[in-house]
């Protein structure tokens, strides 16, 4: 019976990266990063097993994939790499081995304009050579590979979105972190959003002296604001255009996205559409996480509203 190895019901779960110098492993790291993936870099095949092992007693959960390199910088320890694949085969791990390749000609270009030394390149050899003999040593495991990418012609950003179509589960939009955080105008502009929204247009929950002490968070807020004629037109619009930028922030590539919903105090209509937005994209397969920057200022805000207890009388 094979073990139980994180991600066990798709091969994903664990991923080889290897293949030629040069070819972009670097970048594919980044992009496996951007995916959620634990990424070892230089890994000898001998101690993937003992990765393994540690990763599923720390992880109860067994949901964190991993993806390791293992390529030619370990020599010796690389023709342990065949081996090591056939055991984890027998044992019943999966896994998937990634092989990145790029023709002779532009691995020579790069690693000269690079002016790093090829990993095989003994004394006396040229880059060509250390090529050659490196895709000899390959040969048999670039055969054996389930995905073969050649990055000659490939921008970084496309390696990395070549990577999100193979490996991502939730396609290409898991590869693009999204926060989505709410403020308040009074309290600072937000400089770090990449897309600024302004609802200060929507009537304010604040001057109901009932609601004034609540957040964004409370039902009767959430309701005096998302319940309104004009928050529902504002809402269909708003998503529309979400529908429109957010998968072309995904093809050019971008790895982060912070959406920022601003209104007076931070404290109810920017919380209450906040919520919402992440909530929309999350249903369109993004990875979101929302937050509210000011939201601990509207607590203080909240106690002082709150009637003071008279104090008791002594006793005589």
């Amino acid at each position: 019976m094979g073990e139980t190895i994180v991600g066990a019901d798709e091969r994903n779960g664990l991923v080889i990266i290897t293949g030629m110098s040069g070819a972009g492993r670097t970048e594919a790291m980044h992009a496996f990063e951007d995916l959620g993936y634990f990424c070892i870099d230089n890994l000898p095949a001998s101690l993937i097993s003992n990765l393994l092992a540690v990763a599923t007693a720390s992880d109860t959960d067994k949901t964190r994939r991993l993806a390791v390199v293992c390529d030619a910088r370990n020599k010796a320890f690389f023709a342990d790499l065949e081996g090591e694949l056939d055991e984890l085969r027998e044992r019943g791990v999966k896994y998937r081995v990634l092989f990145l390749d790029a023709d002779d000609d532009k691995l020579v270009a790069r690693y000269k304009a690079s002016r790093r030394r090829h990993p095989l390149c003994e004394e006396g050899m040229t880059i060509a050579q250390g090529i050659e003999a490196e895709r000899a040593l390959l040969f048999s495991l670039r055969s054996g590979a389930d995905d073969v990418i050649n990055t000659t012609e490939l921008l970084p950003m496309q390696l990395r979105s070549r990577i999100r179509e193979l490996f991502s589960t939730n396609g290409e939009r898991e590869g693009l972190a999204v926060t989505v955080y709410s403020f308040g105008f009074k309290h600072g502009a937000a400089d770090d959003a990449d897309i600024v929204m302004d609802v200060r247009f929507l009537p304010n929950p604040y001057y109901d002296p009932t609601l004034r002490p609540l957040t964004g968070l409370d039902a009767p807020v959430r309701d005096f604001v998302m319940f309104r004629d004009e928050t529902v037109d504002f809402l269909d619009k708003w998503k529309g255009l979400l529908d429109v930028v957010m998968p072309g922030y995904v093809k050019e590539g971008k790895q982060q996205l912070a959406i920022a919903v601003g209104c007076t105090g931070g404290q109810h209509r920017s919380v209450a559409i906040a919520e919402a937005t992440g909530d929309h994209l999350k249903t369109k397969g993004y990875r979101v996480s929302v937050s509210h920057r000011d939201l601990a200022l509207a607590e203080s805000v909240k106690s002082a509203l709150e009637p003071v207890p008279a104090p008791k009388k002594k006793e005589a």
